[in-house]
């Protein structure tokens, strides 16, 4: 190793020392091998590289964009087979992770098992379903209750890796709520943007931390605008959304953990989606895992759902016109519409769906609904209604035959068993600290979140 520290004293460190150790970690390593290899001065972080989906070249380890063209950047793990390690939760797979070392107290991961009973109602042979939430009784200990949960640890670690100050997340409600449980746990500083109406999705279960929590006047598309002018400010940094590495390898963990327990990746491949990053994120982790050579000759189909009528990825894929301008009014589940999906770009939701042979779904609220009903009384579990849709393509799938009997089929169930975590936890509801109106000056609201910060003590 070139740089070595005490276990024991680094883990007395508080946060911003933990980010000044890093920051000087990483600046070290990229002048020891810039000397050592002048032609490749971008293999950072530990066991993996960036590369830019478009042109191909390496970028800067934390960069979110490629200044040629518009392709996402990807990780290039050093390690080609997954071998789990002996780590708690997601750790298992951190040789896939964009991390140098697990982020302490988190330990939560996705868990697959053989269905049964939706299985039966389908008459599949071979239904495997994972499942990102509560549901002690068969492992899952997500208190987010969202397999957002599993991007949020890897992104935050990578930010105190990396010092890149205090993180900005817009929101429609899990992610934030995902993001909240990680900062709670960690003790790490985070700024949270989210509709005013999506407020009630907002709650943790280790109280409050250092978290302080904007309302938006208006949907999901003003909490991001709002979230990029926040982070443009020093000291502060956008999470990256569909271009964050760690957001996608987090999510990619879906597939692994259910392809290391199948021994084969499955034929189909089903999820709802609303920026559909993490469809990306599943074509992704199922390329790794097909160059591994263990599992199979195959990449998966992409069976990707949204909920109609605000489905942007369905209609740019069927070639239907847009969303209503309405949207996301009258959906059942608003987490699952974004306005400018990952789509048309080199390494976006397009390529992954084409590489793939993938499909996707747009689902009625009334068919949701069916569906969730059938998958709670199957399987005897709850579901967020995100998740019910991908049930209902998965229904629709089956009913149009494009599934076969035997066909392996993996469920991504992206969140549930909220009503689980309520008989063996308190929900508390994370305090709205200010709600900005339409019209309100954008510096006038930077500078309250700054004096809101330094109330609890962060610096910023």
């Amino acid at each position: 190793m070139l740089i070595s520290h005490s276990s024991a004293s680094f883990t007395n460190l508080n946060v911003y020392d933990k980010s000044l150790y890093y920051h000087n970690k990483v600046k070290l390593v990229t002048q020891i091998e810039n000397v050592i290899s002048p032609s490749k001065p971008f293999t950072l972080m530990g066991e993996h590289s960036v590369r830019c989906t478009g042109c191909g070249d390496l970028l800067y380890p934390c960069s979110l964009r490629c200044s040629k063209d518009d392709g996402l950047p990807r990780a290039e793990y050093i390690q080609k087979r997954i071998v789990p390690r002996d780590l708690p939760g997601i750790w298992r797979f951190i040789d896939w992770l964009p991390v140098r070392e697990p982020l302490q107290g988190l330990g939560g991961r996705s868990v697959s098992y053989k269905s049964s009973g939706l299985a039966r109602e389908l008459g599949l042979e071979n239904l495997l379903i994972s499942f990102s939430g509560y549901w002690p009784e068969i492992g899952a200990t997500l208190s987010g209750c969202s397999f957002k949960d599993l991007e949020a640890a890897p992104t935050m670690q990578r930010l105190v890796e990396t010092g890149g100050g205090i993180m900005v997340v817009a929101s429609a409600g899990n992610t934030a709520r995902s993001f909240a449980q990680v900062a709670n746990a960690a003790n790490l500083p985070l700024v949270l943007v989210v509709p005013e109406e999506s407020l009630h999705r907002l709650w943790a279960v280790d109280g409050e931390g250092p978290i302080c929590l904007v309302a938006v006047e208006g949907d999901y598309n003003q909490a991001i605008v709002l979230g990029e002018r926040i982070s443009s400010e020093e000291g502060f940094q956008a999470e990256g959304g569909a271009r964050n590495i760690a957001r996608r390898d987090g999510m990619g963990t879906v597939m692994i953990e259910a392809v290391l327990r199948a021994g084969k990746l499955p034929h189909h491949y089903f999820q709802a989606v609303g920026s559909g990053t993490g469809g990306i994120a599943a074509w992704e982790a199922s390329m790794r895992l097909l160059a591994d050579g263990r599992f199979g000759e195959r990449l998966p189909r992409l069976h990707l759902a949204q909920n109609l009528p605000c489905a942007p990825i369905h209609s740019a894929w069927m070639d239907l016109e847009g969303p209503k301008s309405t949207c996301p009014r009258g959906m059942y589940d608003d987490v699952l519409f974004n306005r400018h999906p990952p789509y048309g770009m080199p390494g976006g939701v397009a390529e992954a769906l084409q590489s793939t042979d993938g499909a996707v779904y747009g689902v009625g609220n009334e068919e949701a609904k069916a569906a969730e009903v059938l998958f709670q009384e199957a399987e005897g579990i709850d579901i967020l209604p995100a998740a019910a849709v991908a049930v209902a393509a998965l229904i629709q799938a089956r009913r149009a035959g494009s599934i076969g009997d035997r066909d392996r089929v993996l469920l991504n169930i992206t969140g549930g068993g909220i009503s689980r975590l309520k008989e063996d936890f308190t929900m508390n509801y994370i305090t709205n600290d200010m709600t900005v109106r339409h019209g309100d000056s954008a510096e006038e609201v930077v500078a309250m979140i700054k004096e809101i910060l330094r109330g609890r003590g962060i610096c910023c």
